[in-house]
């Protein structure tokens, strides 16, 4: 077992949102394209023998171009073109991490690198990582001098670099994802356990993951959509109970939303006779949407599996809310019917729509677009925000202040415990009490267990949607007075 870098220790470094590990699920699509069409080659294809009679993938002719033995290459000399062109990128953009040169821009965190440099008052010129550890394949200092001289420092990260670039390399490897092979909707009397991953996926009927590598793989975008679930189903693991991180308001309002998202039997059916009165769609605003918009819609289909009869519309807000997402290019004109060009897919499937929008928030709140916002069926989600970030808080300034004002459950998730601590305390300073806090922050249940690099400094390693908490406006309730 690789040994996983405490959450102290330098590489977890916040990045802004718009860093390039954020921005693109190209390799992910094709892997799950790949996959995907291996079924439907094999579909009328006789079926191989198994034990149970049943199809087994791992047997089909391999096509793999690494084996699990073999995943291990320095990106330079590394066998996917993708990597390499990686290895280019860090090359001549991420800077050597070694005291003894010059801090090249504004330390953001207690663990940040760059905040040795300011303490040793560095005189030599920065340099651009050029060297890469024979231990984990990954360039991170600009000479091996520098390597060898800061090794004790690299080494607290150098295991989970490895692993980080095998699991890399298993994406270009051009094997099954097995792991990519996702359950269709829930039967309704089997209730799903969401204690954690192992209860989700075995209750949930995945196929069984029994490798690290495929864990890491799978919940790299199963996070997206359960962290939503995790916290808005009735079996949330979240709760008021010691540890539980729910507090007696977040309570009050995940209740309301639970009212919508599990309605009850109303003897509904096929036929005339079976028609019935239905309640809108839930709405999950997803805002400063990024690479989250362009996960592929199998992914996202889950979340609606995990709640009978209820209807969802997922709203992905933001300028970079089209990234990966070329093929759909020009956007719609924008008309009287559809001011704000949002790009509609109505037909993934009976319950679930999707809308994207390229724009900012806060300029369709003010066009009273969505208006109005109910608790019962509204919620509002950012991924990894930034809000206390340097680079990104002036962004967030006008946005906020709309969002408390609709009194709906605000969910944000966090790199690292000092993002989330970061983003709540700029929440509260800046909204000066107007803020009832729902769910405290916290590590996620249902993080990425994956190990994600920054191609622009190599030595910051983060999870998606490491932590979790919960915010809304507050709400000031009527008193009689004698």
């Amino acid at each position: 077992m690789l040994k996983q870098p405490k959450e102290s220790s330098k590489h977890n470094l916040d990045r802004p949102p718009c860093s390039p590990v954020c921005k693109s699920w190209g390799i992910w699509e094709e892997a799950l394209q790949s996959t995907q069409q291996d079924d439907r080659a094999h579909a009328g294809a006789p079926k191989y023998a198994t034990p149970f009679g049943a199809e087994d993938p791992t047997e089909r002719p391999e096509r793999a171009l690494l084996r699990p033995q073999n995943f291990f290459h320095s990106f330079s000399n590394s066998p996917a073109p993708g990597i390499r062109r990686r290895a280019a990128f860090m090359k001549s953009h991420a800077y050597c991490p070694h005291p003894d040169h010059r801090q090249t821009r504004v330390v953001l965190s207690p663990q940040d690198p760059e905040a040795r440099k300011a303490a040793r008052k560095s005189t030599q010129t920065p340099a651009f990582v050029d060297f890469e550890c024979p231990d984990c394949g990954i360039p991170v200092y600009c000479s091996e001098k520098h390597w060898m001289d800061d090794y004790e420092s690299h080494a607290e990260i150098c295991d989970t670099l490895r692993q980080a670039n095998e699991d890399d390399h298993d994406l270009h490897s051009g094997r099954y994802f097995h792991e990519f092979r996702y359950p269709g909707p829930q039967i309704e009397e089997i209730l799903v356990n969401m204690t954690n991953w192992d209860t989700y996926l075995y209750t949930r009927e995945f196929n069984a993951i029994n490798e690290d590598r495929s864990m890491r793989q799978a919940t790299r975008m199963l996070t997206y959509p359960v962290t939503i679930a995790s916290i808005i189903h009735e079996l949330s693991p979240y709760n008021i109970r010691a540890g539980g991180r729910l507090t007696v308001e977040g309570l009050k309002s995940f209740s309301a939303l639970r009212y919508t998202v599990h309605p009850e039997r109303t003897g509904g059916g096929p036929g005339v006779k079976g028609l019935r009165l239905k309640p809108p769609p839930a709405r999950i605003f997803i805002l400063g949407a990024r690479a989250e918009s362009s996960i592929p819609r199998d992914v996202w289909i889950q979340l609606e599996y995990l709640f009978h009869r209820a209807t969802f519309h997922l709203i992905f807000i933001g300028p970079e809310s089209m990234t990966n997402r070329d093929a759909e290019f020009p956007l719609p004109e924008r008309t009287s019917a559809n001011p704000f060009g949002g790009i509609v897919e109505d037909r993934l499937s009976h319950n679930t729509k999707i809308t994207t929008f390229v724009e900012y928030y806060h300029t369709m709140h003010k066009a009273n677009y969505f208006q109005p916002f109910d608790p019962y069926f509204d919620c509002f989600v950012l991924f990894h925000p930034g809000l206390g970030h340097p680079a990104s808080a002036h962004e967030w300034e006008e946005t906020v202040p709309q969002l408390l004002e609709t009194k709906v459950p605000i969910i944000c998730t966090g790199y690292t415990e000092w993002d989330m601590q970061r983003d709540k305390q700029w929440v509260e300073e800046k909204m000066a009490g107007e803020v009832d806090m729902l769910l405290e922050p916290g590590e996620n249940t249902f993080r990425s267990l994956r190990w994600d690099l920054n191609d622009m400094d190599p030595t910051d390693l983060s999870c998606g949607n490491w932590g979790v908490w919960a915010f809304r406006g507050k709400r000031y309730e009527t008193t009689m007075k004698d």
